[in-house]
């Protein structure tokens, strides 16, 4: 299976307030190269937020905003490729947030979420947050909500879910955006 995993935290409650975005790019099953960088988002941080993913202010002074960032990874995102997230509604908005902050075109990619398939695949668990899935799959989840962690979290549990249940399985939960 050949996917991108994809994971945003975000400055406070608005989603075009990305301020790291991570992606593992996997082939054939298994994780080839990564992307991770803080963005500055030009707006304020909430508390609640830097308590949570422990990036501040000061971390992205100086750091690049989205619209600096999105010519270095556009090219991954060509239609027909295939991005998980976990929680894939809230990391796609921040995306398209994000990108029509600057005027630009959200690209037309295929998502799966692994928040969906974890829910299907292992109905037994008592929730289906990343850190709950990652544990009872043996995931190494090193640094829950820095967004390299999390997003090498998300492929290896679509990786471990494709090996045990099968392309057709997964096939059957991608939609389109």
């Amino acid at each position: 299976m050949n996917f991108i995993a994809m994971d945003f935290e975000t400055a406070n409650h608005y989603p075009e307030s990305a301020c790291s975005l991570a992606l593992v790019m996997v082939r054939d099953n298994k994780i080839v190269d990564e992307f991770y960088t803080v963005i500055n988002p030009q707006m304020p941080f909430d508390a609640r937020n830097i308590e949570v993913h422990q990036i501040t202010a000061e971390d992205v002074k100086d750091a690049p905003t989205m619209n600096e960032v999105w010519p270095k990874i556009k090219d991954l995102y060509q239609p027909g490729m295939l991005v998980a997230a976990h929680n894939a509604r809230f990391d796609t908005n921040v995306m398209r947030q994000s990108l029509a902050r600057y005027s630009i075109k959200e690209p037309h990619y295929l998502v799966i979420d692994t928040l969906a398939t974890s829910k299907l695949f292992e109905p037994e668990l008592p929730n289906h947050k990343l850190d709950t899935v990652s544990e009872a799959l043996n995931v190494d989840l090193w640094h829950h909500h820095n967004a390299l962690s999390d997003s090498e979290a998300c492929a290896n549990i679509l990786i471990n879910q494709n090996k045990e249940f099968g392309d057709e399985a997964i096939k059957n939960l991608i939609y389109q955006i």
